[in-house]
């Protein structure tokens, strides 16, 4: 399956880069979009499920990679809690080889 790359910024300004066993991120995470923390966890959440059910089809397992890049998401975001009206802004999607998306 193709890997899908992307850092984001978070609340505090630094970047974080994040994977998808799947370019499913494609359709939940735009380059240059800020999103409201919680719904960028929700996306994360869908994006990531969708990701290891693909890889499920594909192999016969769901993807462990999809399921601990969701709970370092959940981890990071709970950090984040407490500051009102905090975001999450996707500054670039690469693939597995750093290509743009």
């Amino acid at each position: 399956m193709p890997e899908m790359y992307f850092d984001v910024r978070r609340p505090d300004g630094l970047i974080q880069r994040c994977c998808s066993p799947s370019t499913t991120v494609e359709d939940y995470f735009a380059p240059g979009a800020a999103y409201e923390l919680a719904e960028f966890v929700e996306r994360s959440r869908t994006a990531l499920g969708i990701a290891g059910e693909r890889v499920r089809e594909k192999f016969g397992f769901f993807c462990t990679g999809a399921s601990e890049q969701l709970a370092r998401r959940e981890r990071t975001a709970a950090a984040y809690g407490d500051i009102s009206g905090a975001v999450v802004t996707v500054e670039a999607r690469t693939g597995a080889d750093g290509s743009p998306r």
